[in-house]
């Protein structure tokens, strides 16, 4: 196996570094662009509240069965033939979602998505940490934590203002997804191959997941941690604009799109912060900022106060962040290289699980318990999860 780590590091590292850290950052930005949308979407084509949570949930579900199959992919036919490919499937969906004129094409597009991004999930997250810069340790584990919390941020943020100001906001938003991705798909071959053609591929499309040996036990020790906070990332992705919209009564596209943009910057910022400290510190860390931050983000829905919801939902996620990246930081360092891509298809096939099913749940539950209860249930869940973790964490293990 030759990584970048074993050779003499060039230029064309630090390019394809940078490339692939691009790529992570875009493939996020697409997952929160639509989310502004939604509202617009639903009144436009009248659709339910379950068919907006099947067209939320096609995403997660078709994203989980590729991780299942494909994820580990990369291993063995190279990182840049699947990241071509994954990236021209991108640009695919957004051209699908921008012409969809009915709920069926909005679930087609975002079922493209899934494929697309369980690709690029396993596969960038592995080139990040082969092209790492040798005089830099560490640096991949906080791209890897960052920028997709950057991209969530960017995206819903930028839907939200082009939503605000221009007159084909759709085409505008969905376009340049797809203009970008078609440029990415081509750069990616400037990167230097980390991961050599090799056997047992067939073998590996066949639906299953493995986590190195030598990283199993910290998988499980950092498991719950991962479920709490992907778990918060789905509940304000997919309820974060209804939120804004029924319970306080604001109906700026701008400020229903900053929600996602709060939530996923403060966990960017705080992951950058914490990148000095020990992964057990920022653990711990994580599961307390996640839970009393959850727990005031419902005391803020339930007196009706947006400033208090504002202010814990930047709290919650900086623990929606540094849940993540202390994990990371944990569990990649002790997986083989030539394991990297099967690692993360099983730690992102975990974290969409629970980002996924909860969604699925609350949007059976919305139509008969409504927005406020579902959202206290949801709420209250995460919390003691996050809760149960920070406990786990503190007396179940000393890494």
């Amino acid at each position: 196996m030759t990584t970048a780590s074993s050779i003499s590091y060039t230029r064309r590292h630090g390019a394809g570094f940078a490339i692939a850290s691009l790529g992570s950052g875009l493939m996020m930005a697409s997952a929160s662009a639509p989310s502004p949308f939604y509202p617009v979407l639903q009144r436009e084509m009248a659709f339910s509240d379950v068919t907006m949570t099947a067209i939320f949930a096609v995403y997660a579900i078709v994203l989980l069965f590729t991780l299942l199959v494909g994820g580990s992919s990369s291993d063995h036919v190279g990182r840049r033939p699947i990241l071509s490919l994954a990236f021209v499937l991108l640009a695919l969906s957004a051209l699908v979602f921008e012409a969809a004129i009915s709920p069926l094409g909005l679930i087609g597009a975002r079922a493209l998505q899934g494929i697309a991004c369980a690709f690029l999930l396993s596969t960038l997250s592995a080139a990040i940490v082969d092209l790492e810069p040798p005089e830099r340790p560490g640096l991949a584990a906080v791209c890897n934590s960052v920028l997709p919390l950057i991209g969530l941020a960017a995206g819903a943020l930028a839907s939200g203002i082009v939503m605000e100001h221009a007159s084909s906001p759709k085409i505008d938003v969905f376009v340049a997804i797809t203009v970008i991705s078609l440029i990415l798909a081509a750069a990616v071959w400037l990167l230097p191959e980390t991961s050599p053609r090799h056997e047992g591929l067939l073998q590996a499309l066949m639906p299953r997941l493995g986590v190195p040996v030598s990283a199993r036990s910290a998988f499980w020790q950092s498991a719950p941690a991962i479920i709490a906070g992907w778990a918060t990332g789905g509940l304000y992705l997919s309820l974060g604009a209804p939120i804004v919209a029924v319970v306080f009564g604001i109906h700026s596209y701008l400020m229903q799109g900053a929600v996602v943009t709060l939530i996923s910057g403060t966990g960017a910022l705080a992951c950058f912060i914490a990148r000095t400290h020990q992964p057990r510190r920022i653990m711990l860390y994580g599961t307390f900022a996640l839970s009393v931050g959850t727990v005031l983000t419902l005391a803020g829905i339930w007196i009706g106060s947006l400033t208090v919801y504002l202010l814990a939902l930047a709290f919650a996620g900086t623990g929606f962040g540094t849940c993540f990246y202390g994990s990371l930081r944990t569990i990649v360092p002790l997986s083989p290289p030539d394991e990297r891509g099967e690692l993360f298809a099983s730690i992102f096939t975990l974290s969409y699980l629970a980002f996924g099913l909860p969604v699925v749940f609350a949007g059976l539950a919305l139509p008969y318990a409504g927005l406020h209860a579902t959202v206290l249930v949801y709420g209250t869940t995460i919390a003691i999860m996050a809760a149960i973790a920070g406990l786990w964490r503190r007396y179940g293990s000393k890494t």
